[in-house]
Parts: C-alpha cells; sequence; structure tokens
C-alpha cells in the first residue's frame, strides 16, 4: 500500500518520465523532418531527370543509376544491380549502437509505354530516398538502434519487379515495408485488387478462302468473356486486348494472341475467377478447332493493409499539414487497381497510401494529363508531404516498442 504522499511523489515522477520521452520523441522526428526539408530540392530534381527521361519495366538504367549514386553521396551502403536484376538496388544505413528493428522503403521508378511517368513513380522514387534519408539522420545523430533499408523496385508496371525480389529474398530480415503512391485522393485505407496476367495463343491453318481461323477463336474468347462478367462479383475485373488478330484481310489467320488480366478484390476471390477465364479459352478453341496455348503468369496479391501503420500515417498528415481522409468504410469503396507492394505486405507488415498531388485538371493515374501533372511543384510538395508522414510512421516503429508490437500482432491476426 503506498501512502499519498508517496503516490504524490511516483505520479510527479511518471509525468517527469512521460514529458522526458515525448521530449526526445519530438527531437527525433524533427530531426527526421529537417533533413528530408533540407534536400527538397535536390529531390525535386532527381524527380524531374527521371520524368524525363522515361523508362519501360527491367530497362531502368538511367533512373538506376542516378539513384544509386545520389545514395552513395549520401552514404548509405549501395549494392546495385541487387538480388539478380540488372535496375535493382539496396540501399542500407545501420545504426552504430545495433541493427535494431529493420524499417524498409520502396522507390519505383519504371514508365509506362507511350505515355511516360503517367503513375508518378518518379514521385515514388523520391519518396522512399527521402524518408530513408530522414531515419539515417536520426540514426546518426541519436546513435539508437535501427536500420533502414531502402529497395529500388523495377518494373511494377508491367513484370512484377518485387515478386522477383521476394523470390531473390530481398525482404527476409526486414519488419516493415512502406511506400506511397501519387494519386488524385488521399487515403491510407484504399483496398488494390489481387491480379493476374494471362497471354493467350491461337493456332489454325491459314487459306484464301477456308481453313482453321485462329481470329474467330480470339473473337470467340473475348466474347465468353464479355458474357462471364455477367456473373461475376461485382468488384471482379476481367479485361484484355488482341495483340495479334492476322496478317492479311485476304488470308485467314492462322495465329492470332491476346494478353487479359483478371483481378479480384482478394487472392480467394481472384483463385475462384481463374478457373472460369480459363474455360472461355479451352471453349474457343474446341469450338474453333483450333489449338490454345494459354500462360498464365505470377499472381499479384491485393494489399494486406497493416491498420495500426495506416492509422498512423493518416494521423500524422492530418495532424500536421491538415490533410483530410475519407472515412475508411467510404475508401474501401473507392476503385483502385493493382500494386507488387501487395505481395510484400503478406510477407511483411506494410502499408500502400494514396495520397493526393492536387491536379488542377481533370485526369487520373495512367492518364496523359497525369503524366504532365507529376512534375509540377505542386505534386514535389504533397510528396514531400506524405514522405513526411510516411517517414514519422517509420520512426515511431523503431523507437515506439508499444507501437511495434501492435503492428505486429496486427499483422499476425490478418494472416489467421
Amino acid at each position: 500500500q503506498i501512502c499519498d504522499t508517496e503516490l504524490l511523489l511516483l505520479m510527479k515522477q511518471n509525468t517527469k518520465t512521460f514529458n522526458s520521452n515525448n521530449e526526445r520523441t519530438s527531437k527525433f522526428a524533427d530531426t527526421a523532418l529537417r533533413a528530408i526539408e533540407d534536400i527538397s530540392e535536390e529531390l525535386h530534381d532527381i524527380s524531374i531527370k527521371i520524368h524525363e527521361n522515361p523508362e519501360l519495366a527491367y530497362e531502368e538504367k538511367y533512373a538506376h543509376k542516378l539513384l544509386v549514386n545520389y545514395l552513395q553521396e549520401k552514404g548509405f551502403k549501395v549494392t546495385p544491380n541487387a538480388f539478380g536484376l540488372e535496375t535493382a538496388f539496396v540501399a542500407e544505413f545501420q545504426s552504430k549502437a545495433g541493427k535494431g528493428r529493420v524499417v524498409s522503403f520502396n522507390s519505383e521508378y519504371d514508365a509506362l509505354p507511350d505515355i511516360g511517368h503517367a503513375c508518378g513513380h518518379n514521385l515514388i522514387a523520391i519518396s522512399g530516398v527521402g524518408a530513408a534519408i530522414g531515419l539515417k539522420a536520426v540514426l546518426e545523430k541519436f546513435n539508437i538502434k535501427g536500420t533502414v533499408k531502402l529497395f529500388g523496385t523495377p518494373a511494377e508496371e508491367k513484370g512484377s519487379g518485387k515478386i522477383d525480389l521476394i523470390k531473390a529474398g530481398a525482404y527476409e530480415g526486414v519488419d516493415i515495408s512502406l511506400m506511397v503512391h501519387p494519386s488524385v485522393i488521399n487515403g491510407g485505407f484504399i483496398n488494390f485488387l489481387a491480379i493476374q496476367t494471362v497471354d493467350v495463343e491461337y493456332f489454325g491453318r491459314p487459306s484464301h478462302a477456308s481453313g482453321i481461323n485462329a481470329l474467330d477463336a480470339m473473337v470467340l474468347a473475348y466474347n465468353n468473356i464479355g458474357l462471364l462478367r455477367q456473373q461475376i462479383l461485382p468488384t471482379d475485373r476481367i479485361h484484355g486486348i488482341i495483340t495479334n488478330g492476322g496478317k492479311a484481310p485476304n488470308v485467314i489467320p492462322e495465329y492470332t494472341s491476346g494478353t487479359f488480366y483478371i483481378r479480384g478484390k482478394a487472392m480467394e476471390d481472384l483463385k475462384a475467377l481463374q478457373p472460369r477465364v480459363h474455360k472461355c479459352f479451352e471453349a474457343a478453341a474446341e469450338a474453333t478447332g483450333t489449338t490454345v496455348k494459354i500462360i498464365w503468369s505470377k499472381v499479384v496479391y491485393d494489399v494486406n493493409i497493416n491498420e495500426p501503420l495506416a492509422a498512423r500515417y493518416e494521423h500524422y498528415l492530418s495532424k500536421k499539414f491538415d490533410i483530410t481522409f475519407p472515412p475508411r468504410d467510404v475508401q474501401a469503396t473507392i476503385p483502385s487497381g493493382s500494386t507488387d507492394q501487395g505481395n510484400v505486405t503478406y510477407l511483411v507488415p506494410g502499408f500502400h497510401p494514396l495520397y493526393d498531388i492536387c491536379t488542377p485538371v481533370p485526369t487520373v493515374n495512367h492518364q496523359r494529363e497525369f503524366t504532365s501533372e507529376c512534375k509540377t511543384k505542386t505534386a514535389h510538395e504533397e510528396t514531400i508531404k506524405a514522405t513526411n508522414g510516411m517517414t514519422l510512421v517509420g520512426l515511431d516503429f523503431l523507437i515506439d516498442d508499444e507501437f511495434a508490437n501492435q503492428v505486429n500482432e496486427s499483422f499476425t491476426k490478418s494472416k489467421l
């Protein structure tokens, strides 16, 4: 039993400790954000250079070299051409105090065919760099335990480079994986769909006016899928193109090909949809007398959003920059695409928030207008805000045992 005087003394001691911890945490945060602010113009320059030199999946040699050189100059241990990929890299900094928890970020930098950086990967590239430098500044100045890793992840748009990194063991030993993505909305809890690509080829027999028509098979398969859409979940998606429809109108095509995407809100939806689409392709071959080759590619998972990480991100953006977020139930209804970050979030706790780059014209990702917006000063400023929020989340995970436990417990429950 504690007397009143002892209780009062204990309360004062606890208050002093609490205030001391808050003051220390504030100093950490100030150091991280100041480090990002100090390099903001350098990051903007890197962003513009990547934007003006768009490179397709697995061909991002210019961006790779630019980022590797910059990170080496900033004191990171950098491994270029990492994990068996010519345009991947990993940059690492470990505190002299010890490894501690390992916080990782992802930088993307591949572009889209014809329309360049219409998904803003030039901005994603610098957000990862900025966050890594922010945490590095804290680890250096205060000599606290911890490690920061930045992965340069090629081929997000086509090829799902992060899946290659996972297979190569890149994320082994990583505790959390964070990245942010430019958009026309703000949201830490927006769902991303699981996706799988399928390439289809039909083989017939050519002739002037008769034979086995491979184009008929492709058209029939396309129509089969159109009819199937009436019987699938509202959150499922199937879309595709004919990549080769024949050579001449007066010659029956002996060969046709197409590429299709199927998407589901979650992995179980995708797994249920895949065999139904497969049968559409097989049925077209059976009906036309052609033979068919069906090749299913890597499976890209939906994003397993870690609730404590995403909530903390929204908290910092709301508190420090007055950014408003739609309610979570509204965010769950917002249409979204797919990302190979989803596969990473099933391996380690992570998130993939969207942030608004405040475009003055009506546009969305993967449109030409969005390409132009991703090089504006406003887009850069909004990227720095999102980078700051992501950095503070990573910092909290490094220094706050209770928060780290919440993150890990939430991740464990999500896998059950």
